[in-house]
């Protein structure tokens, strides 16, 4: 959803289509297109403004603080943002965050490396991340 203030959602909406290889290779291509774009630091095409509670935005800001191709576990951020007894409080935060593609909630992990979860699916969780880790590998690829 974008409004003159600029964009506050996004969704990666399942389409329900049939996997056939030609689709799956689209898909490929554009988180790709995505990931990259966000790895290299481009500004946002638009203005982030997502709609939270003061506590939610300051979580989202923080999220924004991972670097790309690296995880951090939610009492990490919970210490980053100075309330280290709110872990449940960041984690639904993490889950209330309207958009995943310019906000990394998928770089949070749990404290024990299990990937937990991803309002879009821990199978997408689990490519973007490791799409970000291979991009990291690259010699010629440079992150902010």
């Amino acid at each position: 959803m974008i409004d003159n203030q600029g964009l506050r959602q996004c969704s990666f909406a399942p389409l329900n289509l049939p996997f056939t290889p030609l689709l799956n290779e689209a898909e490929q291509t554009l988180i790709n297109a995505i990931t990259d774009a966000i790895g290299k630091n481009r500004p946002a095409p638009l203005p982030l403004t997502p709609n939270g509670t003061p506590f939610q935005q300051q979580v989202w800001r923080a999220l924004q603080h991972i670097p790309y191709g690296k995880t951090c576990d939610y009492q990490t951020i919970a210490d980053t943002i100075g309330r280290p007894k709110a872990v449940r409080a960041v984690a639904n935060a993490i889950g209330k965050n309207p958009i995943g593609w310019f906000i990394p909630c998928h770089r949070v992990i749990r404290r024990n490396g299990e990937l937990g979860g991803f309002g879009w699916g821990i199978e997408l969780k689990e490519q973007l991340l490791n799409t970000e880790q291979q991009l990291c590998l690259n010699p010629n690829f440079q992150t902010r």
